[in-house]
Formats: C-alpha cells, structure tokens, sequence
C-alpha cells in the first residue's frame, strides 16, 4: 500500500505539503474526538505560508492498494490548533473531523 499525506490551503488550493513530491515525515495520533499530526519539518518560507493560512487548511491522506480502489480522508482543520515548534522542527496540526470516501465514485 502506497500513502500519501497532503496539507493544502483549502481557500485556493495551494499545496503546502506533499509527500509525493517530498519525504516528510509525520505521525497521525487520534487524540479525543480528533485527530493529531506531527510533522518534522525544517523551518522554510513554505511553513510561514502555510502558519498565515492556519485557520484555512485541510489534511488529506491518500491510501493506494493494488487490489482495490484508492481511499481518500479528508480531515478538517477548522479552529483546531496549527503551531510550530523551531526547536524540535515539527509542525502540529489538530483535526477535528474528517470523511473517508472513495474519489473514483465521484468522478464526472
């Protein structure tokens, strides 16, 4: 199975993290009703968009198997918290929801 993990600006699309075209590592700890991301990540003008946008962003993870139809989750950020710390290099984002689906059934 192939993962990807995305952190996109959902007002305009702009991508901020893309594990397809970068290894960035990062960790999903369910956390109360929610959700946690780690990401270490060195400090970069990228990040610092992405802090402005804090409160207009959302998560995605794409599960690819080779014996079914790719999965998608959709995690909300919403008024979760989004920090980052300089000292250990990791970004923090809280989900609070969040919709698996399958892309291929809504495709046109």
């Amino acid at each position: 199975m192939k993962t990807t993990f995305q952190v996109k600006h959902a007002v305009g699309g702009r991508m901020f993290l893309d594990t397809n075209k970068e290894a960035v590592p990062y960790t999903l700890t369910p956390q109360g009703e929610g959700w946690l991301f780690t990401v270490h990540v060195p400090w970069s003008e990228k990040i610092a968009e992405l802090l402005a946008h804090k409160q207009e962003l959302n998560v995605f993870i794409f599960k690819e198997f080779e014996d079914q139809p790719t999965l998608k989750t959709w995690y909300y950020i919403k008024d979760g918290p989004v920090e980052y710390d300089t000292d250990q290099e990791s970004l923090t984002i809280a989900a609070d929801s969040r919709i698996e689906y399958y892309p291929h059934e809504y495709s046109v």
